[in-house]
C-alpha cells in the first residue's frame, strides 16, 4: 500500500531485468518472503514505528548478518528512498566504497512529525533530514511541485524531477472492466467511488465522508482500501453520517490483481489529500481510466488539469458534494476524462527505469567511474 515501497520495488524489478546485480536494503518486515524476488534483499533488525503500524525501522549497523553481507559486496551506486535508517546505511556505503549516492525526496515529513512531536523537535528532525539530502550527490523529487516542498524545508542545492511510473500500464479491453465489476459483485449501473491509501486524517478522508453525507438522495457505492491509525474513527464517522449501507471498508489489499479490479470497477477516485507529494495511486487509478478528484492547491494535484484529465475541488464538503452530484449525473463525462487521464499522467515503470539508468550513468561518468552496462 505504501507508495515509496511500490516505487522501490519497481525500480528493483526493472533494473534487475535490464542490468542485474540489484540489491535492496531495508528493515526486516515480519512475515515477508524475500525469496520471491530475483534481486537480493539485505534486511536488518527492525522494530515497529510508534503510532504508524505497519511501518518498521531499525539500525542496520547493529545487525551482524547485514554487516557481513555489506562487507563482502561491492556496489556501483546507491539510491536512498528514505532519509532515515536505510538512508543512513546508504550514505555509509557510499562513503566507505567511494561511490555516488542518489536520494529521492518522497514525503512531507514535517506533517508526519507534527502529529506526534512538539514544534522544536519537529524543526530538529527537519534540519537533520535536509542535512541528509545535502550530503547526497544527486537529489530527485517525483514531480515538479515537490521542488517547492523541499525548498520550504530549507534545501538549497540542485534538485531534479524524476517521474514515478505505474505497474498497471496495459491496453485493457472493455470486457476487463465489466468482468472486474462482476468479480467484486458490483452491478453494471452502479456508480462507484474509491479511495486507496493509508487511513490517516492527513490524507483528508474526512472531506470525502462529509461530502458523501451531503448527497443522501443519490445512489452510489464507496470503497475505502487501506489501513491506518484513523481507520476506526473513519468507520465511526461513516456510521454517524448514516452511510453504512453505501460505504465499505475493504482493509489492506496486497494482491495487485485484486487492487486493479477495484480501480477498474470504479468510476471516480477520491483523493483530496493535502499531505501527499506525488501519490502513485492517482496514476494507478488513471491507468484503469478512473479519473481523480483532488484538492485544489494541493502539492499532489498539480499533475491534473481540471475537467481535462481529472477534477479539482476546494477543500470544502459542500463544494465537493456539489461536484460529486454533477459527475454522478454525467457518467459519460467522467469516463471521457478518465480515458484522457490514462493518456496524460501514466508512464510505465519500465520506461522510467530506462531514464533512471541513463541518469545513474551520467552521474557515474561525472565522477570518472565506469557506467552500468546494459547486456547486448
Amino acid at each position: 500500500m505504501d507508495g515509496v515501497s511500490v516505487c522501490m520495488e519497481n525500480y528493483a524489478y526493472w533494473m534487475q531485468k535490464k542490468v542485474g546485480g540489484v540489491c535492496v536494503v531495508t528493515p526486516n518486515v515480519p512475515g515477508a518472503d524475500y525469496s520471491v524476488h530475483d534481486y537480493k534483499v539485505f534486511d536488518y533488525f527492525s522494530i515497529p514505528v510508534p503510532k504508524r503500524h505497519p511501518y518498521v525501522t531499525g539500525i542496520a549497523e547493529i545487525d551482524p548478518t547485514y554487516l557481513a553481507k555489506v562487507a563482502t559486496t561491492r556496489f556501483r551506486i546507491v539510491h536512498a528512498h528514505s532519509p532515515f535508517t536505510s538512508g543512513a546505511a546508504a550514505y555509509r556505503i557510499s562513503r566507505l566504497q567511494k561511490i555516488p549516492m542518489v536520494a529521492t525526496f518522497h514525503s512531507k515529513y514535517r506533517d508526519d512529525f507534527s502529529r506526534i512531536l512538539p514544534k522544536l523537535a519537529v524543526d530538529i528532525w527537519i534540519d537533520s533530514i535536509i542535512d541528509f539530502y545535502e550530503r547526497a550527490d544527486l537529489v530527485w523529487v517525483p514531480q515538479e511541485s515537490v521542488v517547492d516542498v523541499i525548498r520550504e524545508y530549507g534545501f538549497k542545492g540542485h534538485v531534479e524531477v524524476m517521474d514515478n511510473g505505474s505497474d498497471l500500464v496495459a491496453d485493457y479491453p472493455e470486457k476487463y472492466f465489466v468482468e472486474a465489476r462482476q468479480r467484486l459483485g458490483i452491478k453494471p449501473e452502479e456508480f462507484v467511488m474509491l479511495f486507496v491509501g493509508q487511513h490517516i486524517w492527513e490524507k483528508n478522508p474526512r472531506l470525502v465522508i462529509e461530502s458523501l453525507a451531503r448527497i443522501p438522495d443519490i445512489p452510489f457505492r464507496m470503497y475505502f482500501v487501506g489501513v491506518g491509525y484513523a481507520a476506526e474513527e473513519m468507520k465511526q464517522l461513516v456510521s454517524e453520517r448514516g452511510l453504512d449501507n453505501k460505504v465499505t471498508f475493504v482493509g489492506s489489499i496486497t494482491d495487485r490483481a485484486k487492487l486493479t479490479d477495484y480501480y477498474a470497477a470504479s468510476d471516480l477516485f477520491l483523493f483530496p489529500s493535502l499531505y501527499d507529494n506525488a501519490p502513485l495511486v492517482v496514476r494507478e487509478a488513471a491507468a484503469l481510466h478512473t479519473p481523480s478528484i483532488m484538492a485544489e492547491g494541493a502539492t499532489a494535484s498539480t499533475i491534473l488539469k481540471d475537467g481535462e484529465n481529472g477534477f479539482l475541488v476546494e477543500n470544502d464538503p459542500d463544494k465537493m458534494a456539489q461536484l460529486l452530484r454533477e459527475l454522478i449525473h454525467d457518467p459519460e463525462r467522467v469516463h471521457r476524462v478518465g480515458v484522457q487521464a490514462s493518456k496524460t499522467i501514466v508512464r510505465s515503470w519500465e520506461d522510467c527505469v530506462e531514464e533512471v539508468l541513463d541518469r545513474y550513468n551520467a552521474l557515474l561518468k561525472s565522477r570518472g567511474l565506469p557506467p552500468i552496462e546494459r547486456p547486448a
